[in-house]
């Protein structure tokens, strides 16, 4: 069972299909009719308080969610209790899309900060994929997006070192963000992990995070002022970072 959350649950306003609307016509040329039935969706705004769980390992699925602002991720836990953050979930992203049709959940979505997600009943979102091949096409790019980024991560984690690890992960909150206008005029943002949870991310401990984020700002990489992230030289982080956006098929749109 969930442990008691402390959510506030309202009726949703236009403005979430609107969202809805917006991040699938850029994985496909929505018709009328197509914008016509997503916002039909019975969708729930729900605003869930950071920490909380969202989703845990085993928990049979009953809604899809999307978010609209705030940041969560996924994790897997060993017996133990040791934990491995495999990866971040941002606004514009579906945060349970694979238990469209999974009966069982595999791993644990927890907020990362306050969130605000729109809640879409399971059988309402197979109903609309039986009926359009448009949509269904956008939310299984969103898929294939989402495993391409797994991919990414495992090799950063297995195959780079700390310091290419760290300005790698710096690199995608970068991109992804700018890609969707959430990062400042001047391309800084405010990065939501704590060093303790970017180890998770890394394999990393915090003390080795904080070394290699005071040697990013040495180098004149990046600047920190509490979780506000500058870029100072984009090109020299990403090389340092080896780090190419391809994986993340920002300019993914199929007419």
């Amino acid at each position: 069972m969930l442990p008691p959350e402390r959510s506030l649950h309202v009726d949703y306003p236009i403005v979430v299909t609107d969202h809805l609307i917006a991040k699938l016509a850029t994985r496909v040329e929505l018709s009328a009719a197509d914008r016509v039935a997503i916002a039909a969706l019975p969708c729930k705004l729900r605003t869930i308080d950071q920490s909380t769980y969202m989703l845990r390992e085993g928990q049979r699925p009953l809604r899809c969610a999307f978010v609209i602002d705030g940041f969560a991720y996924r994790q897997k836990l060993t017996p133990d209790g040791e934990r491995e953050i495999v990866s971040i979930l941002m606004p514009g992203d579906f945060i349970d899309l694979q238990n469209l049709f999974l009966e069982e959940s595999d791993h644990d979505v927890q907020a990362l900060t306050r969130i605000t997600v729109a809640e879409i009943p399971i059988p309402a979102l197979r109903e609309i994929v039986a009926v359009s091949p448009k949509i269904a096409t956008a939310l299984w790019i969103e898929a294939l997006v989402e495993a391409s980024i797994h991919r990414e991560w495992l090799l950063n984690v297995g195959r780079r070192n700390a310091k290419m690890r760290l300005a790698h992960l710096l690199c995608e909150f970068s991109a992804r963000l700018r890609a969707s206008s959430l990062s400042d005029a001047d391309g800084s943002y405010e990065l939501p992990m704590t060093q303790e949870q970017m180890g998770d991310a890394l394999g990393l401990t915090p003390v080795h995070v904080n070394r290699v984020l005071r040697a990013l700002e040495t180098d004149g990489l990046i600047t920190r002022r509490k979780r506000q992230i500058g870029v100072v030289d984009w090109c020299a982080l990403r090389d340092a970072a080896e780090f190419n956006e391809r994986y993340l098929h920002l300019t993914q749109t199929r007419p």
